[in-house]
């Protein structure tokens, strides 16, 4: 849940980590540090705070040099603190390291290692990979590694320098993330793909337990008994200004204003709207596989879990198929025995969600068909599922998902129209309309983008607010519930999600004199339903703002305030109501001056359990 960069090459490695932990910031980190060979000495730097606590150091006492790593660290084991941060180092000084991931055996291993007279000096698991390495190594960094492998137990993702040969970077990882990749200049590793972009489009991803060893003049590969191996490359054709903040105040909101065109790329991998029709080879369902698909089960965590929940709704409507939908993260443990027919569809932006890794490999030991829908080529899931449904987001930097979510549900609307399609359970001519509709989605989304002062507006009204309450019904509820998590994630604003009809069961209690309640009504044919929650909570002193699908005058007459996105099928309008939505979280975030990009407490990628 942290970040790693290391370089080693012909370059000042200290700028290139530096700049790579920049890149990496989103991932959410409490510390940060760096180690550089500087031709005499693997020299370590390391502060406790921001980033920008390092760069002062670093300024004061310069470190140079052409091999490093770097780290930035999110606290799992020890506070966060100066002797927690890494890199960490072993008690004879042969080696440093950075670390990512949770050593599950830890404390045995550190009880083992105090009894041979290692000393510990920090609260972490990450020292214990140090203090192992280190006492197994005798000359032959590969040996060292291999057998430190063995006895490891957790995730882990692990860089390496030895001090009698600083200018190789050894690498190893176990369900955690780590790409490594060779540019005109020398080799690079990192957590994640935008770190390297400046300098290599051709990248590899690291499986399990496999070994890179990076030197100036290229990368070799082995497997966890120290043997050669081959591995290819996968080129990245993300746009390295995609992945900066150009003239945006802040990553979210460039990254919001960006959905119309992730949008429209994503959708046009799976549809040719000239006719307009699906592209049927780019789904994993054929006509022939259709009788043995009787059940989808959807698994994701947070803002995927959301995405699902609509997919849920969008594969009951379309292709009368029972779904089920649940949170990885409890799935993972629960005694579900799996069922002839049923399909695990795996939601995950990164394609690294250690909870979602582990229900897949379940499935897949089961011999369960397993369908991911992820952002990131090469990653974990997207190289393990039996088929991938690729979305197209690129580079999303802020902490709050946004674009990779919409992308996401693009994905599952079409792949619900497809299924449908194959299993005769929606028409050709509905296809063709819902498509034809769809082509103008993006447009939408652009009205609603270049009207956001309306809602930064309503913000500065509202933001002191203690509580927000979001009711919706059918794909309304859903969709509530991913815009209540936005609020509450940037904002720290306490907001919840409800099903309208269950107000009366209990929530209605909570409303009092000016309360917020956004009311979700896009899906006209339960307006009148809504409209009377909507009335229920406004009589007890609610302050009701409304979003609707197109003009609803029921509801605009019970409401203090009301957004309205362009009229269309009910079923694609979350297209363009999450956006007011998502408008709406960023700027109560600014207005409470609270950390846009990187909220308090959260990490981008939840590569731990």
């Amino acid at each position: 849940m942290c970040g790693i960069v290391g370089y080693t090459g012909s370059k000042n490695a200290t700028s290139i980590l530096i700049e790579g932990l920049e890149t990496l910031a989103y991932r959410g980190y409490d510390s940060a540090g760096i180690a550089v060979w500087d031709g005499e000495n693997i020299v370590m730097k390391k502060e406790k705070g921001q980033l920008s606590n390092l760069k002062s150091i670093l300024e004061a006492e310069p470190v140079f040099g052409n091999s490093g790593i770097g780290h930035t660290r999110w606290a799992t084991h020890g506070e966060p603190s100066y002797i927690n941060s890494h890199p960490h180092g072993d008690d004879k000084k042969q080696l440093v390291l950075v670390h990512n991931g949770i050593i599950e055996n830890y404390v045995r291993l550190k009880n083992m290692l105090i009894n041979k007279g290692c000393h510990f000096v920090s609260d972490t698991d990450t020292e214990v990979i140090a203090q192992l390495v280190g006492d197994l190594y005798s000359g032959e960094p590969l040996k060292a590694i291999t057998e430190a492998i063995r006895m490891l137990e957790g995730s882990f993702a692990v860089a390496i320098m030895f001090r009698d040969d600083p200018h190789r970077i050894y690498c190893v990882c176990k369900d955690s993330p780590m790409v490594v990749g060779f540019g005109k200049s020398g080799a690079h590793i990192a957590s994640d793909i935008p770190a390297m972009l400046a300098y290599t489009r051709d990248v590899t991803f690291m499986g399990d337990k496999q070994i890179a060893v990076l030197s100036p003049d290229g990368i070799a590969f082995y497997n966890e008994f120290g043997n050669p191996i081959d591995k290819g490359c996968t080129h990245i054709d993300w746009d390295l200004d995609s992945a900066k903040k150009g003239s945006y105040e802040h990553y979210m909101m460039k990254e919001i204003c960006e959905e119309p065109t992730a949008f429209r790329k994503t959708a046009e991998q799976y549809v040719s709207f000239k006719e307009p029709r699906l592209k049927a080879d780019c789904f994993p369902w054929t006509a022939e596989d259709i009788p043995n698909v009787k059940r989808i089960r959807i698994l994701g965590c947070g803002t995927a879990y959301h995405a699902g929940l609509l997919g849920k709704k969008y594969f009951a409507e379309l292709a009368k198929i029972p779904v089920e939908i649940e949170i990885a993260s409890e799935f993972r443990y629960s005694d579900y025995t799996f069922e002839d027919g049923e399909v695990l569809l795996l939601i995950s932006q990164s394609g690294e969600t250690a909870d979602t890794i582990a229900a897949m490999r379940m499935a897949k030991s089961a011999g369960i068909p397993t369908v991911a829908v992820c952002n990131v080529i090469g990653s974990t899931i997207a190289r393990e599922a039996d088929d991938v449904l690729f979305t197209y987001a690129g580079p999303e930097i802020a902490v709050a998902a946004t674009k990779s979510y919409l992308t996401q549900v693009a994905v599952l609307f079409l792949a619900a129209l497809r299924l449908g399609q194959l299993r005769g359970t929606v028409s050709d001519e509905r296809i063709s309309s819902l498509l034809s509709q769809l082509a103008y989605i993006p447009s939408s989304m652009e009205k609603l983008i270049d009207a956001r002062e309306e809602i930064q507006y309503f913000a500065s009204r509202e933001f002191s607010a203690k509580h927000v309450f979001f009711i919706g019904r059918g794909i309304d509820s859903a969709l509530s519930m991913e815009a209540a998590l936005k609020l509450k994630e940037v904002s720290y604003i306490h907001s919840e999600a409800y099903a309208a009809g269950e107000l009366k069961h209990g929530t209605i209690a909570l409303i009092e004199d000016g309360t917020l309640v956004i009311a979700l009504a896009t899906q006209r044919h339960l307006a009148s339903k809504t409209e009377s929650n909507i009335e229920e909570v406004r009589v007890r002193g609610a302050n009701v703002l409304a979003v609707t699908n197109g003009s609803l005058p029921s509801i605009d007459s019970h409401c203090s305030k009301v957004w309205r996105i362009e009229e269309t099928n009910e079923l694609l309008a979350p297209f363009c109501a999450i956006i007011p939505l998502q408008l709406f979280a960023y700027y109560m975030a600014v207005q409470k001056g609270c950390s846009v990009d990187k909220p308090r407490n959260l990490a981008k990628s939840v590569t731990v359990e």
